[in-house]
């Protein structure tokens, strides 16, 4: 089931969208917090976003150009500023298609389920994990934090994985050996020292202080 988020401040046009959305089988939700919709955005990790440009707080250009700093997701724009001039921006910034209120509802759908099927016959799902503003995408093994993306390593990546899929939680070190070797043998205690040390440098450089926390006798912890 694919799954949908539509950023839309007119409630009535979002619950009704959702609503349609849903009756054809799509997993869908709105926003309703339109100061934190980058957190809604990474913790839905929707596989299509309809978004509309005048927004409270942040207007969708913006909100289009901070997704595509994280992820390739498809966005159609939904707005009753359909002049050229929008038209030709919102693509600029990274929109897959435009649709013009008042729009029909079984147009919409239609564009919906051809966008999907051309984005996903072919590429598989962006998988996100965010936590304290850092968002780590596993499909490409990048972390963006403020607006700055770093590549990560084979290793950096499993260990954030593990670490912010348990935020809260100490993983211990066992646990970590098991993930990045597939073993917990014969593999030199100090070289997941090593790396963990290496990793902690990279996110100090992108402005992330101790954000992977030693838990003495435990582990280590992202909290």
């Amino acid at each position: 089931m694919y799954k949908l988020l539509i950023v839309e401040d007119d409630m009535v046009i979002a619950r009704t969208v959702s609503h349609h959305l849903q009756s054809w089988g799509f997993e869908a939700e709105f926003v309703t917090d339109f100061q934190n919709v980058m957190t809604q955005f990474v913790s839905f990790d929707p596989q299509l976003v309809l978004l509309d440009i005048s927004l409270p707080f942040v207007n969708g250009f913006t909100l289009c150009s901070e997704i595509r700093k994280v992820s390739k997701v498809p966005i159609i724009f939904i707005s009753s500023a359909s002049d050229n001039m929008n038209i030709v921006m919102a693509i600029n910034m990274g929109g897959d298609d435009f649709i013009a209120k008042p729009f029909d509802l079984n147009v919409l759908t239609s564009k919906v389920q051809a966008l999907l099927r051309r984005t996903y016959d072919f590429t598989g799902q962006t998988n996100l994990l965010e936590h304290k503003g850092a968002i780590l995408n596993t499909s490409d093994g990048t972390l963006t934090f403020n607006g700055e993306k770093i590549e990560l390593t084979k290793n950096d990546q499993k260990i954030l994985h593990v670490l912010l899929e348990n935020k809260g939680k100490a993983v211990s070190r066992d646990v970590l050996m098991t993930r990045l070797w597939e073993t917990d043998s014969f593999i030199d205690d100090n070289t997941l020292t090593v790396n963990i040390n290496r990793l902690r440098k990279k996110l100090e450089l992108l402005g992330l202080i101790d954000y992977i926390k030693t838990k003495k006798g435990l582990g280590y912890l992202v909290d």
